[in-house]
């Protein structure tokens, strides 16, 4: 089963993909490599999820928030590279979790990303190496990801 066909059975809705927020490319390809830029929490209604772990959300908060970068990086994959069915697997993930100093549940939070991929592509190929760390974002935006991908 391909990604897009992964989406729909499991019935996920995608936000819009996000617009620009600097000088940069959101998806690059090199060989047969697929890089991700930064992407944050952006529901459906086009606001984002917002404020630091430890002090405005809690885990189970920040979790929810680094699945929704998941859904953000799919809407963002679909509109620079259109079909979904060309990522064979997750390679790497840095995520950043947006914290006050003394919370270290940083890999708890970002949970929430790696357990979309495992459930769309599967746990070989959903489960890639990963980095999780705590940072002040920007905008306060509870969680930032970036990734990489191997694609066909």
């Amino acid at each position: 089963m391909n990604l897009t066909e992964q989406i729909q059975k499991l019935n996920l809705q995608l936000p819009p993909p996000p617009p620009l927020g600097g000088v940069y490319q959101p998806v690059l390809i090199v060989d047969n490599m697929l890089y991700v830029s930064g992407q944050g929490p952006l529901l459906e209604d086009g606001s984002l999820i917002m404020g630091k772990l430890g002090k405005d959300l809690n885990v189970d908060e920040g979790y929810q928030a680094a699945r929704q970068v998941g859904l953000t990086m799919l809407a963002t994959l679909q509109d620079q590279i259109k079909d979904l069915g060309k990522i064979k697997r997750l390679v790497k993930t840095l995520g950043m979790v947006n914290s006050v100093i003394d919370f270290h549940q940083q890999p708890q939070v970002i949970n929430g990303f790696s357990d979309l991929w495992v459930e769309l592509l599967g746990d070989d190929l959903g489960k890639g190496a990963r980095s999780a760390v705590g940072m002040i974002l920007p905008g306060n935006i509870a969680v930032e990801i970036e990734a990489i991908f191997q694609i066909y």
